[in-house]
């Protein structure tokens, strides 16, 4: 069911959803979804904690992949808009908190909280090493949190799509560039 509803999402959007859709899109009895799920909110409530699991888990080796926490830190924004590229279902429930933030089961809270982590305790390590401004780390997490989601959402509404081919170029090489430009920055930065 939770298959069904991804695709779902993804073709039709998230408006199409409701329980009854999605246990004939999985081939199921109308009824067969409330043997796991109390309602609708229930079911997109899972799928949101899932796709915020499978982006920590991308997060976490796309920081394991490179040497420097600078180096980290583009991966990282490299490896969100690519999750939300390849798996906009997920993208579209986890970017609105009002359909999953509904008391129904866990929202993917801890799975957020552990990418906002892994974000923060790199920026401390870049600070520790003299490629990112000392101070409160804060400000520079919230920076990168907001460059990824912004790449990741204009990526998967079209405009970032639509800038890059006018470009001559893809969205994860303008991904990457950005990543780029950000690390030279960051290394760059007087300290």
């Amino acid at each position: 069911m939770i298959r069904a509803c991804v695709a779902l999402i993804e073709s039709e959007g998230i408006g199409a959803v409701s329980l009854r859709r999605v246990a004939r899109e999985a081939g199921v009895s109308p009824g067969a979804p409330y043997h796991h799920f109390a309602d609708r909110a229930e079911l997109l409530t899972t799928i949101t904690a899932r796709g915020f699991e499978q982006l920590a888990t991308e997060m976490r080796a796309a920081h394991d992949s490179v040497g420097t926490p600078v180096e980290a830190l583009g991966a990282m924004i490299e490896a969100y808009v690519r999750f939300s590229r390849e798996n906009t279902a997920y993208a579209r429930l986890m970017y609105r908190p009002e359909l999953s933030e509904t008391g129904k089961g866990q929202t993917g809270a801890t799975h957020a909280h552990e990418g906002m982590k892994l974000v923060t305790d790199t920026v401390i390590a870049a600070q520790r090493e003299g490629t990112a401004p000392a101070g409160d780390p804060a400000p520079l997490v919230t920076m990168l949190w907001s460059l990824a989601v912004g790449l990741a959402v204009l990526s998967i509404d079209g405009p970032l799509a639509a800038a890059s081919a006018r470009r001559g170029s893809s969205v994860p090489e303008l991904t990457a560039q950005v990543t780029a430009l950000l690390q030279r920055m960051l290394i760059n930065t007087e300290k």
